[in-house]
């Protein structure tokens, strides 16, 4: 399609969703409503974030979400925005955010719809005074049709292979959502001017192996002995081979979306002080797993796929390599020796 053929027919994120129910047989619409109700969180979301300043949503509230994060302004506004459009979508029953210590059922009527979420309203905030991108992340989970129980924890305590849907938003220069329904992965940029949001790329394919690895490297000190293998060999890979670049953003939204389109590898390991890691299984690592694996990449705990973890509490972290196939599949070598392999053999 042509540059001027796209401004004549172009495919926003509605009438994509549309099209591939139609595809799969499955017209009843309530997944394209609630896909309504996602969009117009993240474009509420969007435009606080443009104007921050000026509507005085920068700084800290005083707060700790269920994390234990210190909560900064945009981040209570955003969770606010999300949890507000979801309610108000009949097609969702359930939902667990970073931002509250449980499941948030919402209130009215008993509610016919099959869908339950989970989402980080604000992915990144510790950035959101220095001006750097920051995100939406979320997951969808359908409900089982003959379970006719109350919804409770359950209901969001599924591993990842069962997601039906999962994607995020990057509010930066441009604000795009990223989008997974289980056949491949597509980009979707806000066009201001419609008010839309429009398919600009499609079926994104990660490299196989990339030049460019994201890791906090103040953390070097307290990295398992698979972890400094890892990454000394990222600096210094032997035989001639070109050495990889550090970018790191610090926002697991940023992060990630570089490395889908540019290939490399994401990592936030565990340590001393969080053996587990730091980032969240069930609305960061499980949805941004679907996206990566079904763009043809690897997510991992270094040990275990992560997708197939079976939570057992909202907030549980895991450990965290996600990207290129080779470069993750490297880790996991690395993870069953102990790091003590040489750098000849890999």
């Amino acid at each position: 399609m042509t540059s001027l053929e796209g401004h004549r027919n172009p495919i926003t994120l509605t009438r994509f969703i549309i099209h591939k129910q139609h595809q799969l047989g499955e017209s009843t619409g309530e997944f394209s409503l609630m896909l309504q109700s996602v969009q117009l969180a993240c474009k509420i979301i969007s435009n606080a974030c443009n104007k921050a300043g000026i509507a005085n949503l920068y700084g800290v509230d005083g707060s700790s979400n269920a994390s234990g994060d210190v909560v900064k302004k945009l981040d209570v506004f955003s969770n606010d925005v999300f949890i507000n459009c979801m309610s108000f979508s009949e097609e969702i029953y359930i939902m667990c955010s970073e931002e509250n210590e449980e499941a948030i059922i919402p209130k009215g009527p008993k509610r016919k719809g099959g869908y339950a979420i989970v989402f980080d309203p604000l992915d990144g905030s510790s950035n959101i005074d220095a001006n750097v991108s920051v995100g939406t992340i979320f997951g969808i989970y359908k409900k089982d049709e003959m379970d006719d129980s109350e919804p409770s924890d359950k209901d969001l305590l599924r591993p990842g292979t069962e997601l039906v849907a999962a994607g995020y938003a990057l509010y930066g220069a441009a604000t795009m959502i990223v989008l997974t329904t289980g056949d491949g992965v597509n980009g979707f940029l806000l066009d201001p001017s419609l008010g839309e949001f429009i398919l600009t790329h499609e079926d994104i394919k990660i490299p196989s192996s990339g030049n460019i690895y994201s890791i906090n490297e103040g953390n070097a000190a307290m990295w398992d002995a698979p972890t400094s293998a890892f990454i000394e060999y990222c600096k210094r890979p032997g035989s001639g081979a070109k050495a990889k670049k550090a970018r790191y953003i610090g926002s697991m939204v940023g992060d990630v979306h570089r490395t889908l389109l540019y290939g490399g590898i994401f990592c936030y390991p565990g340590n001393p002080t969080h053996p587990t890691g730091k980032l969240r299984l069930l609305y960061e690592a499980n949805p941004m797993s679907f996206l990566i694996e079904q763009a043809g990449g690897r997510s991992t705990t270094g040990i275990q796929r992560i997708m197939e973890i079976q939570p057992t509490k909202l907030h549980q972290r895991v450990p965290v390599f996600m990207g290129s196939t080779e470069d993750v599949l490297l880790v996991e070598k690395l993870h069953k020796t102990g790091g003590r392999m040489s750098m000849a053999r890999l």
